[in-house]
């Protein structure tokens, strides 16, 4: 039994949600979003809830369960709060800054990167070493954060390169005469 999916989502005040066949949209202050509920699992909304619950007892239908409801959610959570990720950039020289619709990176290349920074999200750049991704689509903000640190990676021995904020990074011990 899922323990995650057992729960209903909550819809709090200000939000409205609408259930048509497998189809969950939620629209809040920040925006609206989508989700396609998968076929093997029933979502209904009632009581001011949205409730997942598993068509039948099918291994694939109980790992969706969870991930149904926990989808849902962030939905509910992304139009009332947003979803925000912050990344950190370390090395000599290395910066970023945003510049009209692109992020403008330099990160020890011969050149400077530019980032084109899609519809629907926001990056600000507070100093230069830093860099806030933040919007309604989770997943969104998720994969152009993993995107942005990509570019370069941050390295073992000195640490340079793009990192998430909370993220410890694994240092290695030079070369030894």
């Amino acid at each position: 039994m899922s323990r995650i999916g057992k729960k209903p989502v909550v819809i709090p005040a200000g939000v409205t949600a609408k259930v048509e066949g497998q189809l969950v949209s939620v629209k809040g202050a920040k925006g609206q979003l989508e989700f396609r509920v998968p076929d093997e699992v029933a979502v209904v909304h009632q009581d001011n809830a949205i409730k997942v619950d598993p068509r039948n007892e099918t291994k694939r239908a109980r790992s969706l369960w969870g991930t149904s409801r926990a989808q849902v959610n962030n939905l509910v959570v992304g139009v009332t709060s947003g979803f925000e990720k912050k990344l950190e950039i370390n090395g000599v020289g290395y910066r970023a800054a945003v510049q009209g619709k692109s992020l403008q990176l330099a990160l020890g290349y011969s050149h400077d990167v530019n980032y084109p920074i899609p519809a629907g999200i926001t990056i600000t750049t507070p100093k230069p070493t830093e860099i806030t991704i933040s919007g309604v689509d989770k997943r969104q903000v998720g994969q152009i954060a993993a995107e942005i640190r990509a570019l370069r990676g941050p390295e073992p021995y000195k640490g340079k390169g793009v990192k998430y904020a909370n993220e410890f990074i694994f240092r290695k011990e030079g070369k030894k005469k």
